[in-house]
């Protein structure tokens, strides 16, 4: 993976401000450029657009996530992942949702999701015999369960209380996705 540049982690940093501020819709290349103290044409040479901007940060953000999180033993920790980021950057993800670009973060979203549910239906199946059809079911019905969770969650406004409720459904929920791959299991036998 190569090195982000100085130049493009302060591109970032200043838009990732201005973001925690102000709406999507609000935010110019030049309010960008005249926050981090470099000229447009600098600017342009790292980015093609603003979209695009926002695009490498959302894709740096997956790829940060699959690195850290190479293994998932729940999925409470499936959803941890998956807000932990919205979370720390809580007005600036709600500024994205609620804009035209929000479908880049959407498409971020769901490929956490989908790593996460993967990893950890992976944990847990682990040299049992399962069909790929049924293993790939599982995943899905998870991975669509987390994402219409968080998706709720930041169409929401992010209460403060959230990651109690997160927990507080794990909670209830506990054992019903290895109770699935138990069926599964027991199917085969």
């Amino acid at each position: 993976m190569a090195t982000m540049t100085t130049t493009k982690r302060a591109i970032q940093s200043a838009f990732l401000a201005l973001l925690e501020e102000r709406t999507l819709n609000r935010i110019t290349v030049r309010d960008i450029t005249d926050r981090c103290g470099i000229n447009r044409n600098t600017f342009y040479y790292h980015y093609q657009d603003i979209p695009a901007l926002l695009e490498e940060i959302c894709s740096s953000e997956v790829e940060r996530i699959i690195r850290d999180y190479p293994s998932v033993h729940s999925i409470e920790d499936c959803l941890d992942t998956a807000l932990q980021f919205a979370l720390q950057n809580r007005r600036a993800i709600l500024h994205i949702y609620n804009s035209d670009n929000h479908s880049t973060y959407v498409n971020c979203l769901w490929r956490i999701c989908e790593h996460t549910v993967r990893t950890y239906v992976d944990t847990v199946l682990a040299g049992q015999p399962i069909s790929e059809r049924d293993k790939e079911l599982i995943i899905r019905y998870h991975k669509c369960a987390c994402f219409g969770w968080v998706v709720e969650c930041i169409s929401g406004g992010m209460r403060d209380d959230l990651l109690e409720d997160v927990h507080r459904i794990c909670q209830l929920k506990k054992g019903s996705a290895e109770e699935m791959m138990r069926r599964i299991r027991m199917e085969i036998l």
